[in-house]
């Protein structure tokens, strides 16, 4: 018997948490049943009390004041502490039918998503290919506000590439908090984002750091080449791949929320012969057409 589930991962700060509370009132909402497990030792309060919550077996204050790490070591350690103890997740996991969804809230150090062999790891076990044999998918939060920094999106972008390559799993990216941009930037050009254009990082690049220093400068010339370089590189990384696009997330309408769970659900095969449903534009969205 196949169970499901989702890792609800990303920065810190994205909004993974106050995602996945307005997951679960949605399931609660349409009488689904759901299982939500904390997998963030450091994390503090919660508005739904976790099933399972890692903070049960280590606690990332308790491993730093022990050990004397830092946070970024201390997360790290408490990671491979839960991969000597799986069975604290198959004790709670195994007896669940394939009613529930199971909502994992993930960390938000990157480092785990990109290039520490940990997830991986955890992935397997969790998975099909492992005893729980859960039918998984990530879902990739990356705060909306980013846009507003081309360079900061697209570093997100990378990192969310990153995971994707990584994690070798269904996996859908989520563009979270929407409604702070809304008086930011139009609809034509928030799609530009959406669908990650790498025109946007190569149509300014270097330009900002060109005019921070003396034009006459040979040395400022050469860093402006640069980082224009630098940026075609990521552009022509992202485009050779064309892997990534975001979903829009505005936790305050339920129409959006339930609009992400379609993609999750469709990604996992919760329904077997559902269809993704695409977002409401009029009520995910309400700013004006104009463009920035």
């Amino acid at each position: 018997m196949s169970k499901f589930g989702v890792l609800v991962m990303g920065p810190a700060g994205a909004g993974k948490t106050t995602f996945c509370n307005a997951l679960i009132q949605h399931l609660q909402n349409t009488r689904r049943s759901c299982f939500y497990v904390n997998l963030d030792p450091a994390a503090e309060t919660f508005s739904y009390e976790p099933d399972l919550d890692i903070r049960e077996l280590v606690t990332l204050e308790d491993v730093m004041e022990e050990l004397g790490l830092g946070p970024n070591g201390g997360l790290i350690y408490c990671f491979e502490f839960l991969m000597q103890n799986l069975d604290f997740l198959t004790q709670a996991l195994e007896p669940l039918s394939e009613e529930y969804l199971i909502i994992f809230d993930m960390p938000g150090q990157i480092e785990l998503y990109t290039h520490i062999p940990l997830l991986p790891s955890l992935v397997t076990f969790l998975s099909r290919q492992g005893p729980l044999n859960i039918s998984l998918c990530a879902a990739y939060l990356l705060e909306s506000t980013f846009t507003i920094d081309k360079a900061k999106f697209f570093a997100g972008t990378l990192s969310a590439m990153s995971a994707m390559i990584m994690l070798e799993m269904p996996h859908i990216n989520i563009l979270s908090k929407m409604d702070q941009i809304k008086d930011t930037i139009g609809k034509r050009q928030l799609k530009r984002y959406t669908n990650v254009d790498v025109q946007l990082l190569q149509d300014d690049a270097g330009l900002d750091e060109e005019k921070a220093r003396d034009p006459s400068s040979k040395d400022s010339v050469m860093s402006g080449e640069s980082f224009k370089r630098l940026n075609r590189a990521v552009a022509r990384l992202i485009d050779d791949f064309s892997m990534v696009s975001f979903l829009q997330l505005d936790v305050q309408d339920e129409d959006s929320v339930g609009a992400i769970l379609s993609y999750i659900d469709d990604a996992i095969q919760f329904h077997d012969a559902q269809e993704p449903r695409e977002p409401n534009d009029e009520k995910e969205v309400n700013w004006e057409d104009s463009d920035i």
